[in-house]
């Protein structure tokens, strides 16, 4: 954005500068760049000396901006999405607690709800059981770990995308296989997505697996035991979903297609989740009629 530089301020002399940006305040601070007078409000400090505030804008737009390994934005500082991701459940979780809302009833999936509430497959994501605690705690641990992990590698875009599509195809698992009137909640198909993922990186970069392998047997196992009530189906779509979405971000060659590649690979695999959950909410249509949620 450009401006006039005024010559001179109400009640002096002609040659006293001002700044373009706040004609009130006289400035003998120039800019390195382009040479204006800047007042202290608008004065940044630069590499050599003070820039104005829209030089250092137009320099920023100007920039090249920096990928991460596998295509998204490097960004510094903590996994912003992560910890969104961790508020939203936890804030969702208090909401569960505060009697006449209903957030439970409301978020839930079931399999038979799919037909008339499909928004159920991703609001259940970010819903947790209240009779037992270590739901969400164990859950939130795991994001935590895992975004702290996964986030700066993929880039907030892409880690977003394979939270939610984990999600997704973790509800999608739960439709194919699980009975209709099932009803589940939790981030648990989300973060095996975001295990899944994590074993496509590793083996990308030709990393340790047995650790991971390991994390994913013994919650494999724990999820038939009897009397555990674990959705593992969420769990199985979930894994299913992240290593696939996870793939397609990771082996997509770089250069100016990737992104191209990227995102029409997971508008693919999005097209497939919703074929499937076309397919099945079609057969459970008369089912679905005996059924109140």
């Amino acid at each position: 954005m450009s401006y006039g530089i005024p010559t001179a301020a109400s009640g002096q002399g002609a040659d006293v500068p001002v700044c373009p940006r706040h004609p009130d305040r006289v400035s003998y601070v120039r800019c390195q760049r382009c040479g204006r007078p800047a007042c202290t409000e608008c004065q940044r400090p630069a590499a050599v000396g003070i820039q104005c505030v829209d030089c250092v804008r137009e320099t920023s737009k100007a920039a090249p901006v920096k990928r991460a390994v596998f295509g998204g934005v490097a960004r510094g500082g903590r996994p912003v999405v992560t910890f969104t991701l961790i508020a939203i459940c936890v804030l969702v979780f208090i909401g569960e607690w505060i009697p006449g809302l209903g957030i439970s009833d409301a978020f839930l999936y079931a399999p038979v709800t799919t037909e008339t509430q499909p928004w159920r497959m991703l609001t259940s994501v970010f819903t947790h059981s209240t009779g037992f605690l270590l739901h969400i705690a164990l859950n939130m641990y795991s994001l935590y770990v895992l975004g702290n992990a996964l986030e700066p590698i993929f880039g907030r875009l892409r880690f977003l995308m394979l939270f939610l599509v984990s999600g997704l195809a973790g509800s999608v698992g739960v439709l194919l296989i699980a009975a209709p009137g099932q009803a589940v909640v939790g981030a648990s198909g989300a973060i095996f997505g975001l295990f899944g993922a994590l074993f496509v990186v590793q083996l990308k970069q030709r990393g340790d697996l047995r650790q991971i392998v390991v994390l994913l047997v013994i919650n494999g196992v724990i999820g038939f035991l009897p009397g555990t009530n674990i959705a593992w189906q969420a769990h199985l779509g979930g894994l299913i979903g992240g290593a696939l979405l996870a793939a397609i971000f990771i082996y997509a060659p770089a250069g100016k297609s990737q992104r191209i590649l990227q995102w029409g690979g997971m508008a693919a695999l999005l097209v497939v989740l919703l074929l499937c959950t076309v397919w099945r909410t079609a057969a459970l249509h008369e089912i679905s009629q005996q059924y109140i949620f």
